[in-house]
């Protein structure tokens, strides 16, 4: 197994960043994990969406005054959230675009704004941050789920709101997730290169053991798998680790052992490809993303393989 040169991401990692922040303590600790994932050369832009008054009161009959203290209060959040962030990278000496996206005037929903930005702008890494029933996370919950991990044009990185290890200068323990296929192998590539001289990498590949007549099957394309990925990892200095992981036998999944084996190997970042579709490897392929996206208690990374046309990759 070889580089795939179909990715499309950059040789150089992730160039064009998209950070969506929203009006929480969090948004602060999201700008400074992705401190550590930017490199020179790399843009930034911070957005931060104010929700459309009528969409969160649905009062067809709201006073025009009514209506526009909200909006204004819903300005105020946004804008103080794209602040917050944008005061992180102003102490880390880095320079980045700042903008609030007014839905009372762009119209559509959150996710929607977001995708569409990152689209405009050609982001190939959109960041959000999650937490559960409220905020971002709204758009992480059932066919939502699916609609964002699978319509954002560019790879997504989720920083869920649990997450409260230590934020370091670059990600110290970053924990592959392989599948086999070729989009697993493009974010292996794509993941090495957010890793500092200090950091540890382990990749793995996950034994599904509850189609029990295939796991031997599973077994020998895990161990494929992890031999290709030594081949990417020949010219790395730093600490590299190899392993198949197995599901639980009964009342277990894939997206669950992913989790576990991130916070058992204290990992501070996990990585997956997504669309894989070769042999048996269809593990990111619809349910399994939106998932394991939910469920995560470790900021994940989920690269998108570009085509040849920026656009193409919305099909």
């Amino acid at each position: 197994m070889t580089a795939s040169s179909a990715s499309g991401i950059p040789k150089s990692g992730f160039e064009r960043i998209l950070i969506g922040v929203e009006s929480s303590p969090m948004s602060a600790r999201l700008a400074k994990y992705v401190c550590g994932l930017v490199r020179p050369g790399v843009e930034v832009r911070i957005v931060s969406v104010a929700e459309n008054p009528r969409a969160l009161v649905p009062l067809g009959s709201l006073a025009d005054a009514v209506f526009e203290t909200i909006r204004e209060e819903l300005l105020r959040d946004a804008s103080e959230a794209v602040k917050q962030a944008h005061e992180v990278f102003a102490d880390a000496n880095i320079d980045v675009d700042a903008r609030v996206l007014e839905l009372s005037r762009l119209g559509g929903y959150a996710g929607n704004a977001l995708i569409d930005a990152a689209g405009e702008w050609h982001a190939d890494l959109l960041v959000v941050g999650a937490r559960q029933h409220h905020g971002m996370l709204r758009w992480f919950e059932g066919t939502v789920s699916e609609f964002v991990t699978s319509q954002t044009p560019c790879s997504i990185l989720i920083v869920p709101a649990s997450y409260v290890a230590a934020i370091h200068a670059y990600p110290r323990r970053i924990l592959f997730a392989l599948d086999g296929s070729e989009a697993s192998f493009d974010a292996l590539q794509s993941g090495l290169h957010l890793a500092g001289p200090g950091s540890s990498t382990r990749a793995v590949y996950i034994v599904d053991r509850a189609v029990r007549f295939l796991e031997k099957t599973f077994i020998d394309e895990g161990d494929k798998a992890l031999a290709a990925a030594a081949d990417f990892f020949a010219n790395q200095i730093n600490p590299v680790e190899l392993g198949l992981v197995k599901t639980d036998p009964a009342s277990d999944d894939i997206p669950h052992t992913i989790v576990r084996e991130a916070q058992r190997w204290h990992a501070d970042l996990v990585v997956v490809g997504t669309h894989g579709r070769r042999g048996f490897s269809r593990w990111f392929l619809g349910s399994v993303a939106g998932r394991t996206a939910r469920i995560t208690q470790t900021p994940l990374l989920m690269v998108r393989p570009h085509l040849n046309s920026y656009d193409a990759c919305k099909n």
